[in-house]
């Protein structure tokens, strides 16, 4: 069997999903497990939605267009304008309603678990809809109901033995041959939704290769495949035939946006590969990620736009020493902040984080009890694997380098523009 992985731009329209139906039906020899995103850009609709509601401001407008979105789509897919869909989908957005007027959550990251999951529920019931009535008959599958994990609301930790059962229970194969369901979300308890991270799609089709011991996943994109570089920020880009799991985990960990970086770890464990194809030219090659070695190694470039680089030092002119190195590591980790990179010297440790202006003035207050503190924001982190000197000029013109970090196939380089 297969695991498929629809993201949101390939589903942001009815002729993404009437595509995606193109796609599934040249597969119809293969038992499918089909992981869904929310369409196009409901998710980040949702948080604006969330932030409006937590905030005590109105969001009914917000509601309102995205629900019209939703039905939109549905109009443009079925025949019937009173189709079961449209019930199905007046009463989640009621029920999104409902947790938003409750406004009884005093946890924000719980609420956000509970509100942001309508995406993929959403989209999920209206794809396996439109794919029944098209004669692609499927199951639609609850996920929250089948993928347990703990209660880290936001970036839940899997529970897998719990998760095996019922994932193999449900995913049977005896009732079908393909199964819709969500990406992103699971449960903690029933009743109680949570999700694996921002984008983590990838991570749940991951998940259920290795449960299921699929044949392959494939992921489907609006790109051709890997690319070295991501085109919003270099010319030229390459796509990658084929790649390691080491530089696939390689990338992701640096930033690379092309796969979630949990996915890599559940295939490589069962050597099941990875498949970047495009959904828009589906009989292209794409780019296999596996077991491989590969003898060209093309340089790949990552870039993290809004850097802030942040210099912190004893008071009284001593060594960072290892106790310095944990009172600043729980600071960080108590503001939510990620450290992209960081590198110490006899009495300075400087780390570049993401610009994220609240929890950095609380980071700074923190810190500033026991530690002078100094910070550049505006930045950019430009990581390279597979560097040389060519590259490196390329990426630096017109560039001051703050901070550089070399090991052998990886170059980080902290720059500010020139004038």
């Amino acid at each position: 069997m297969l695991v498929f992985k629809f993201g949101g731009a390939s589903v942001k329209s009815s002729g993404g999903i009437l595509n995606l139906a193109h796609i599934v039906e040249s597969y119809s020899k293969e038992n499918l497990a089909i992981v869904i995103s929310a369409f196009g850009k409901t998710t980040n609709g949702l948080e604006n939605i969330l932030d409006l509601a937590w905030k005590n401001l109105s969001y009914d407008e917000a509601l309102k267009s995205l629900k019209d979105y939703h039905l939109g789509i549905a109009l443009e897919l079925f025949q019937k304008s009173k189709d079961p869909i449209f019930v199905e989908i007046t009463r989640e957005f009621d029920c999104l309603n409902k947790i938003l007027a409750k406004k009884n959550i005093k946890n924000y990251d719980k609420l956000y678990d509970q509100v942001i999951s309508f995406g993929e529920i959403l989209s999920t019931k209206i794809v396996s809809a439109f794919l029944n009535e098209r004669g692609i008959k499927n199951l639609w599958v609850d996920i929250r109901q089948n993928l347990k994990t703990d209660d880290t609301f936001r970036e839940a930790i899997v529970d897998w033995d719990t998760s095996n059962d019922f994932i193999n229970k449900t995913f049977s194969f005896n009732n079908t041959g393909i199964y819709i369901t969500q990406g992103f979300i699971g449960f903690s308890e029933p009743g109680v939704t949570t999700t694996l991270g921002r984008e983590g799609s990838d991570f749940t089709a991951s998940i259920l290769a290795y449960i299921l011991n699929a044949s392959k996943v494939v992921i489907w994109k609006d790109v051709p495949g890997v690319l070295n570089a991501d085109p919003k920020y270099f010319d030229n880009t390459v796509r990658i035939g084929q790649m390691s799991y080491l530089d696939a985990i390689e990338l992701t960990y640096y930033g690379a946006s092309v796969i979630h970086p949990k996915t890599i770890k559940p295939l490589q464990n069962k050597n099941i590969n990875l498949h970047v194809k495009s959904f828009i030219y589906p009989n292209d090659p794409g780019t296999i990620i596996g077991d491989v070695i590969c003898d060209f190694l093309v340089p790949s470039f990552i870039f993290k736009m809004d850097q802030v680089l942040m210099s912190i030092s004893p008071k009284d002119f001593s060594f960072i020493a290892e106790n310095n190195l944990k009172d600043i590591f729980t600071i960080i980790s108590k503001n939510g902040a990620k450290i992209n990179l960081m590198q110490n010297s006899a009495i300075s440790f400087q780390v570049c984080i993401n610009n994220k202006p609240e929890r950095i003035a609380s980071m700074i207050n923190n810190l500033e009890k026991e530690f002078v503190v100094s910070y550049e924001t505006g930045l950019e982190l430009i990581t390279i694997r597979y560097y040389d000197t060519q590259t490196i000029n390329r990426v630096t013109l017109n560039k001051e380098i703050l901070l550089e970090q070399k090991s052998k196939h990886n170059i980080q380089l902290v720059v500010k523009d020139l004038g």
